[in-house]
């Protein structure tokens, strides 16, 4: 199996707060009015991406995972995770606010849904005028205000509203409850889980007059309820990989792009690049890869070598 740097169908999902900036800004192929995510790459059950180019186009990231996990994962990732891929990557339009929500931690997602938890973080590649985003309670809260303060309708006063700009970066642990706002087109790179407990939905309903589920009870246990400092400030250096975010579950990178800089990897990890914003190629043995705002790309853990050549703002996510 000849590897090359891999490019996916994205997977289109139509949601009530969706909108059409994935086509006008980033050119996924939506035919809706109402596309809030495509996912990039993914093995989450029902929703595996599929490569996209060349020789190995129609296969499946588990397909290439299964047949050498080594090369495609590195070998610091399948000792840790086995043929599992550990993370999923989104672009979100939010034309709407979304529903105010919390993901579980490993333990608790583990025990009740047998599934990772999601730790997740957010890079805002456009922003409307005034636009925000809902990152935890505004001071130490507890259950009781909590739920109080949901049962009267007045969540949103105990809770931080944080305005926003293009380049802001979030890191939610599991338990922070959040909420991206009206107007925000986002880079999402999480670990893989579909898990999403919904607090709030600013009642509204769908095409059929239904209220989407609420899961209340379920959240209690696994929200964090004290003021956590979400916003990561970090470097920009042209030409550097600038840490961004750095867990346990993945490292994030900022590198931005003018020119040509050489690349070198240990094979420990893959590398995942998301264009953020311009263009720019991957030369790899004599053979160049284009990449243009709203790409992403995946890089097999045994392509250890390789140049990156244009002007852009890069997205460097691997596993250390």
């Amino acid at each position: 199996m000849k590897l090359y740097p891999l490019q996916f169908e994205p997977i289109l999902k139509e949601r009530i707060w969706g909108g059409e900036k994935l086509k006008t800004i980033l050119n996924k192929p939506i035919t809706s009015k109402i596309t809030g995510e495509s996912w990039e790459l993914s093995t989450v059950e029902g929703d595996v991406s599929v490569v996209s180019n060349g020789g190995l186009a129609g296969k499946s990231l588990n397909d290439l995972i299964n047949l050498n996990p080594e090369a495609i994962l590195g070998t610091e990732v399948y000792k840790r995770f086995g043929k599992q891929f550990p993370l999923l990557f989104k672009y979100l339009d939010a034309r709407e606010d979304l529903s105010i929500q919390v993901h579980p931690n490993d333990e608790l997602a583990k025990k009740r849904h047998n599934s990772f938890g999601k730790t997740e973080m957010w890079y805002v590649m456009q922003a409307d005028e005034n636009a925000s985003l809902i990152v935890g309670f505004k001071e130490n809260s507890n259950a009781d205000e909590y739920v109080e303060n949901l049962k009267n309708k007045t969540l949103l006063s105990i809770l931080d509203n944080v305005k926003v700009e293009v380049g802001d970066v979030f890191f939610l642990e599991t338990g922070t409850v959040h909420a991206i706002g009206a107007g925000l087109v986002i880079a999402e790179i999480q670990q893989t889980s579909d898990i999403t407990y919904r607090l709030y939905d600013f009642d509204r309903v769908d095409a059929a007059g239904n209220h989407r589920e609420l899961h209340v009870d379920l959240a209690l246990e696994a929200i964090n309820y004290n003021k956590i400092d979400t916003y990561k400030k970090y470097s920009k250096d042209l030409n550097q990989s600038n840490t961004v975010v750095d867990c346990p579950y993945f490292t994030t990178n900022f590198l931005p792009l003018e020119g040509k800089v050489a690349v070198n990897k240990s094979g420990e990890s893959f590398t995942v690049y998301m264009c953020v914003d311009g263009s720019f190629e991957l030369e790899y043995e004599g053979a160049k890869f284009e990449y243009i705002k709203g790409d992403t790309v995946l890089i097999p853990a045994a392509l250890k070598s390789f140049i990156l050549n244009g002007k852009a703002s890069i997205l460097e996510i691997y596993i250390s």
